[in-house]
């Protein structure tokens, strides 16, 4: 290690990357023992309002220990590194407020079973620059279109060699469909490693956004009132003990195993509550409303875009190897350990009850008799995630109280601001 400070990053419960800074000389003790960190940190909810938890009071601490597997020189910094970390008590185990430990649990519980997870998240994001009367999108160009791509290819470029010098594979590169608005579409891995990439991309592409081009880079769920919002569609798949994905029968490759429908009725069963944590924050639900192609009820279809839960055609040439679902009731402001751990949790308790998956949505399931709708505001979905024993006992009592607190403070200062307040104060942020 050449770099003569290193970042140990957490992504808090907010959905916020937060961490401490230590040089080089420290570095190795700091590897053994950690950093301390304040049991209030996790208590700080979106606006940096210190809430009250019982048991996250700024009393006593924990550590911050790093996993070296995640270690990176940062690109866009000299002399820079970062490493993600799990938080433990003074003993080294799992305090209970760690939202990455609760991952590492969720995927136990998927071995047990036999099974493990693959998964990516598929990020939407605008660039803009600073003016005085805010944000402006910058970068636009047609959707999909070659002039789009060369307007914000000085960033995305950079961007792109970046997360390919952190070790991250770049599968796609592309504009979207709002003023500004980039894709970028990364390789899959096991469920921590994914997590973790997630966190990587975000601190990535604002990096290289700011540090190089002076340019701002939001992956906010609902920047701007008049444009489209942004997701991180989460992408999975099943493994058996052999590493074979299993969504798919041997026989069909367009179809869907038993395994794989009765893990998705499980995420659908749990979907109203889930989303609590995938789609976390005040302006999410501003997101997820009929016709936006981000999931407004609780659905599943094959390549369906305005399901909540869609079934990716397989690829020719690798079509069991390349079957996956797609859970597009995800946005950029939730934590990636949080929402994928929840979403294991979900669908594995749909195969433990044998759930059967209701039948898919062939057109906008918006539009359709039947279908539930999921909740429109983050209070309503924090109830449903109350009700869910599921996650809560999963999430543990800490994690769980710490959520249903730091959101709901959320959402009183949010509701009392406003939207457009609140657009302009997280912007930023995510």
């Amino acid at each position: 290690m050449t770099e003569r400070l290193v970042r140990f990053l957490y992504g808090d419960p907010s959905g916020v990357i937060r961490g401490k800074q230590v040089h080089r000389s420290r570095f190795d003790d700091a590897v053994v023992s950690g950093l301390g960190l304040t049991r209030a940190q996790n208590a700080i909810n979106v606006l940096d309002d210190l809430v009250p938890v019982e048991g996250m009071e700024p009393v006593g601490e924990i550590r911050i220990v790093p996993d070296m597997d995640t270690y990176q020189a940062l690109p866009w910094l000299d002399g820079v590194g970062s490493v993600f970390c799990d938080q433990v008590g003074h003993d080294g185990t799992d305090w209970g407020g760690c939202p990455r430990s609760f991952l590492k649990r969720a995927v136990g519980r998927a071995g047990t079973a036999g099974l493990s997870v693959q998964a990516s998240f598929e990020n939407e994001f605008y660039l803009a620059e600073r003016t005085p009367s805010g944000p402006k999108p910058w970068g636009d160009g047609p959707v999909y279109s070659s002039a789009g791509l060369d307007r914000a290819a000085p960033v995305v470029n950079d961007i792109v060699d970046a997360l390919v010098e952190q070790g991250i594979e770049v599968e796609q590169a592309i504009n979207e469909y709002g003023p500004g608005q980039q894709e970028i579409s990364i390789r899959h891995a096991d469920a921590l490693r994914a997590a973790d990439n997630q966190l990587r991309v975000r601190d990535t592409v604002r990096g290289i956004a700011g540090v190089r081009h002076g340019l701002l880079a939001s992956f906010a769920p609902k920047p701007w009132a008049d444009a489209i919002g942004s997701g991180c569609h989460l992408h999975f798949s099943l493994r058996d003990a052999d590493g074979e994905n299993v969504m798919a029968p041997a026989d069909d490759p367009q179809g869907l195993s038993d395994t794989a429908r009765a893990f998705l009725a499980g995420v659908l069963d749990h979907l109203p509550a889930l989303v609590a944590l995938t789609c976390p924050s005040y302006l999410s639900y501003a997101r997820l409303r009929p016709g936006a192609w981000a999931g407004s009820t609780v659905s599943w279809g094959f390549d369906n875009r305005e399901a909540a839960l869609r079934v990716a055609s397989p690829f020719r040439g690798r079509e069991r190897a390349s079957a996956n679902a797609e859970l597009k009731t995800c946005d950029a402001s939730s934590n990636p350990h949080l929402a994928l751990g929840g979403l294991i949790l979900a669908g594995l308790d749909g195969l433990e009850r044998k759930l059967e998956l209701p039948e898919p949505a062939a057109h906008d399931p918006a539009s359709l008799p039947g279908f539930r709708s999921l909740p429109a505001t983050q209070l309503q979905a924090l109830a449903e995630l109350e009700a869910d024993t599921v996650l809560t006992v999963g999430l543990g009592d800490l994690l769980t109280r710490c959520i249903l607190a730091t959101r709901r403070s959320e959402y009183a200062r949010c509701a009392q601001m406003g939207d457009d307040a609140v657009r302009a104060v997280t912007f930023e942020v995510f």
